[in-house]
C-alpha cells in the first residue's frame, strides 16, 4: 500500500492510537504485552507515558516506529499518524516517515551513535538522506543544531568521535540528530535515566525549548513523575499493558482517579515525607507477568479498594471522568472512592538518637598516577579523586553522600571497603585503622562489620547458584556457625529479615524480580552482622514502588541492628527522605556537610543550590528556582585553580578580588555543625532564598 498525499488537518491529533493490542510470539506461549491501548497527541502537545518496568511503555513507542522485531505483532487496533494508518503502511513508506517525520531518542545514547564515524558526518547524513540536502548545506545545519543543543565549541564537536564526549554530550548529540530532519513527532524513551541530575535538568530544559522552537509534538516515556510534570502537557499512566488513567498532567497529579496512580504517588518521596512520622507506602504484592494476569482489573490483587465478584468478573473499559480535561480512568469504583481520605497503612516510628562514633575519616586523600602516553609512556599525571575527606558516622545514623558522576563518591567507597588503599589520611573503623589495609589482609571480623549493597542487583548474584546457597556462602566466609545446619537456619532467618518467602532459598536469580534480587543482596550484606553498610545507589535501578519497599526494609534492619548506613546517591528526593546527615561532594572535595534539614534549607553551597534546583518534584504545589549549571564537571586530572566549583558557579561574580580563581576556599563552620567550603560572605549566605517552596509555607 502506498501512502496517500497528506491532507491532515492540524486541528486533528497528530498521533492517534486506537484500541492497540500487541502480542509477542515465543516457542512456549503468546505473550500479550499491550491490550486495548488508546491515546491521542495533538499538534505541539507533549504526552507522557508512565508506569513500572514491563507495563508496555516502550512497546507502544516501538509499535509507533513499527520496530517490534520478528516476534512482535500488532494484533488489533490502529496507529494513525497525520491521519495515515502506520499499521497497514508499506516498508518503503515507513522508511520515508521514520527519521524525517517521526524520530526516536533512546535511553542509551551510544546505541544510536556509530563509534567509527565523526559526529558531524553522522548528523549531516540525516538531512542528506531524508531531505535530499547537499553536503555543504547539511554540515551548516549540523553546526547550527549542535549550537542549538548548547554544546560548547560546535566545530570541535563535529570533528569528534562519540567516545570523546561525555554521556550528557552524547545525549545532546542524539537529540540534535533527531531534530536534524525537523520531525513532527519526537519519541523519547527514558532519555535521561543514565545522566546526573544536573545534566538531566539541562536536557529537560533543552527538550522543552526545542519542542517549542520547532513546533514538535512529543511522546515522552519515563518512570519519573517529576520529569513528566516538568516536560509534559498530558500523561497516560500504564499498568500491565493497559492505560489505566489519562488526562491533563496537573489534573491527574492533583485529582487522580485510579488506585494505581494514587499508589504510585504514595510510594515516591515528595517534600514533606518523613521516614519516621510519614513513611512511604509501598504497593503490596508484585507486578503480574503477562501470562499470569488476573481476571478483571489487572491491578485488583494489589488494590486497597478491590471488591471480589465485581472487580474480577470481566474486562474493564476506560471511562471518562466528569468535568475533566479529556480525563479518563479504567476503574469501576472511581466515583465511590474517597480520594481525599488520608492513607491509613503507614505506621509512624520513633526516631532513634545516633549512638557512638563507629567510623571516622581524617584528611583522607586518594590520588592515582596516570600516564598520558598511549602505551604507558609520556608524562605521568596525578588524578586527585578524593581530597581532604574528613567526617564521622555514628551508630544507627544514615549519612548520605551526594554529587555528580566523577565527584569521588565511588572512589571513597572503594577505599573504605579496602578495594583500594588511601594515599594518605586515616580511616578508623571502630578502634582499627584500616586506611592502608587492603581487603585481602583484613580479618573476617573486620570484613563482616563493613559490607556493601551495590547499585545493580542483576550483576551481583551468581546466576548458577540458588539464593540460599549464595547467602550460605557468605556465612561460610564470615565463619558463622559450627555446622551446615546452623548456617541453613541463619540463612532462613536472613530471608525473613528481608521479607522474602523461605521458599525463595531454592530459586535461581533469574526467577526473581529486580526488587527481590536487591533484597537477596541486602540479606547477603547482613549475613555477618554488618555494623556499617555502604549502599551505592541501591534503589536507582528499581521501580518507584519497589524503591519504597527496599528503602523501608533498609530502615527496618537499621532500627533492629543499630546499623550505620552510608547512602551514596544522586537522587536528592530519596536522600531528603532517608538520611539524617548529608555530605555533598564536588571534584573530590566535601563542599557542604550538615543535617538533612540544614543542607536542604538556605544557606547553601552554590553547588548544593544547583543540585536542589535540578531535582524533579512530582507535586504541582511545589515551586522550584531553576538553576541550570553550564559546562561539564572538570577533569580530576586537571582541576581548576582556586575553588573547584568556580568554573560553573553563578555566585562567583559577586565575590570581590577574583579570589575564587586563585585560592582554595576555607571550611566555614556555621551553627549546629553545618559546614560549607566557600568564599561567600556571611551576608551573602544570609541573603540566600530557598530553592524549593511548598505552597503551604
Amino acid at each position: 500500500m502506498t501512502a496517500k498525499p497528506s491532507t491532515w488537518d492540524p486541528s486533528q491529533p497528530i498521533l492517534e492510537i486506537e484500541n492497540l493490542s500487541i502480542t509477542f510470539f515465543t516457542r512456549l506461549r503468546q505473550i500479550p504485552a499491550v491490550m486495548d491501548f488508546s491515546c491521542r497527541v495533538m499538534a505541539g502537545e507533549s504526552m507522557g507515558l508512565v508506569g513500572e518496568s514491563g507495563c508496555g511503555k516502550s512497546t507502544v513507542a516501538l509499535a509507533v516506529m513499527r520496530d517490534l522485531g520478528k516476534n512482535g505483532r500488532i494484533t488489533a487496533g490502529r496507529i494513525l499518524f497525520k491521519g495515515q494508518d502506520l499499521t497497514t503502511m508499506s516498508e518503503e513508506d515507513l522508511r520515508r516517515i521514520r527519521g524525517s517525520e517521526i524520530a526516536m531518542i533512546y535511553q542509551e545514547p551510544m546505541a544510536s551513535l556509530n563509534p567509527a564515524m565523526k559526529i558531524g558526518a553522522q548528523l549531516a547524513e540525516v538531512p542528506m538522506i531524508h531531505r535530499g540536502m547537499g553536503r555543504a548545506e547539511a554540515w551548516a545545519l549540523a553546526r547550527q543544531i549542535v549550537a542549538d543543543v548548547r554544546l560548547p565549541d560546535p566545530d570541535r564537536m563535529l570533528n569528534s568521535y562519540p567516545h570523546q564526549l561525555s554521556g550528557g554530550q552524547q545525549q545532546r548529540i542524539v537529540i540534535a540528530m533527531a531534530l536534524m530532519a525537523k520531525p513532527a513527532l519526537l519519541i523519547l524513551d527514558e532519555p535521561t535515566t543514565a545522566l546526573d541530575v544536573t545534566v538531566e535538568a539541562g536536557i529537560v530544559a533543552l527538550v522543552k525549548e526545542l519542542g517549542e522552537k520547532y513546533g514538535t509534538s512529543m511522546l515522552f516515556i519515563s518512570h519519573n513523575l517529576g520529569l513528566i510534570l516538568d516536560v509534559c502537557d498530558r500523561l497516560c499512566v500504564m499498568y500491565s499493558g493497559e492505560a489505566v488513567e489519562t488526562g491533563n498532567v496537573t489534573e491527574v497529579f492533583t485529582e487522580m482517579r485510579h488506585p494505581y496512580t494514587q499508589a504510585l504517588f504514595r510510594a515516591i518521596p515528595l517534600p514533606g515525607a518523613d521516614k519516621n512520622a510519614r513513611p512511604l507506602i509501598s504497593i503490596p504484592g508484585n507486578f503480574p507477568l503477562p501470562h499470569e494476569r488476573p481476571n478483571g482489573c489487572n491491578f485488583g490483587p494489589r488494590c486497597d479498594y478491590f471488591e471480589a465478584g465485581r472487580c474480577d468478573t470481566g474486562d474493564i473499559a476506560m471511562e471518562p471522568v466528569t468535568g475533566g480535561d479529556r480525563h479518563a480512568t479504567r476503574c469501576l469504583k472511581w466515583q465511590e472512592i474517597d480520594w481525599n481520605a488520608p492513607p491509613g497503612v503507614a505506621k509512624a516510628r520513633k526516631k532513634l538518637p545516633p549512638g557512638e562514633i563507629v567510623l571516622k575519616m581524617d584528611d583522607l586523600r586518594k590520588y592515582y598516577q596516570v600516564s598520558s602516553g598511549a602505551f604507558g609512556g609520556g608524562l605521568t599525571k596525578v588524578v586527585k579523586a578524593n581530597e581532604t575527606l574528613s567526617f564521622e558516622a555514628r551508630k544507627g545514623e544514615t549519612l548520605a553522600i551526594v554529587g555528580e558522576s566523577g565527584c569521588g563518591k565511588s572512589t571513597f567507597a572503594r577505599v573504605l571497603m579496602g578495594l583500594e588503599t588511601a594515599t594518605s589520611g586515616k580511616i578508623m573503623l571502630f578502634d582499627e585503622n584500616v586506611q592502608s589495609t587492603p581487603i585481602q589482609k583484613r580479618g573476617a571480623d573486620t570484613v563482616s562489620k563493613l559490607q556493601m549493597v551495590f547499585q545493580n542487583p542483576f550483576d551481583t548474584l551468581n546466576p548458577s547458584m540458588t539464593v540460599g546457597r549464595q547467602i550460605i556462602r557468605a556465612l561460610e566466609v564470615f565463619h558463622y556457625g559450627d555446622s551446615d545446619a546452623a548456617r541453613q537456619a541463619r540463612m532462613l532467618e536472613l530471608l525473613d529479615l528481608v521479607k522474602l518467602p523461605r521458599a525463595f532459598a531454592e530459586r535461581m536469580p533469574r526467577q526473581l524480580s529486580g526488587g527481590q534480587k536487591q533484597r537477596v543482596g541486602i540479606a547477603r550484606a547482613f549475613a555477618g552482622g554488618a555494623k556499617v553498610v555502604v549502599a551505592d545507589e541501591p534503589v536507582s535501578a528499581l521501580d518507584v514502588s519497589v524503591q519504597a519497599a527496599v528503602t523501608d526494609l533498609l530502615m527496618d534492619i537499621q532500627r533492629e541492628n543499630g546499623t550505620t548506613l552510608l547512602f551514596i546517591s544522586h537522587d536528592l528526593s530519596i536522600v531528603r527522605y532517608l538520611s539524617d546527615r548529608v555530605m555533598v561532594m564536588y571534584l573530590g572535595h566535601v563542599v557542604e556537610m550538615g543535617t538533612t534539614d540544614q543542607v536542604f534549607a538556605p544557606p547553601y553551597h552554590p553547588y548544593t543550590e544547583a543540585l536542589l534546583s535540578a531535582v524533579p518534584i512530582a507535586d504541582p504545589t511545589v515551586t522550584r528556582k531553576h538553576i541550570v549549571l553550564e559546562g561539564e564537571i572538570p577533569s580530576a586530572m586537571n582541576p581548576p585553580p582556586g575553588c573547584p566549583f568556580q568554573t560553573r558557579c553563578r555566585w562567583k561574580s559577586q565575590v570581590e578580588g577574583g579570589i575564587c580563581d586563585r585560592v582554595m576556599p576555607p571550611v566555614l563552620q556555621l551553627a549546629g555543625g553545618h559546614q560549607i567550603k566557600c568564599h561567600l560572605s556571611s551576608a551573602q549566605f544570609a541573603a540566600m532564598e530557598p530553592v524549593i517552596r511548598i505552597a503551604a509555607e
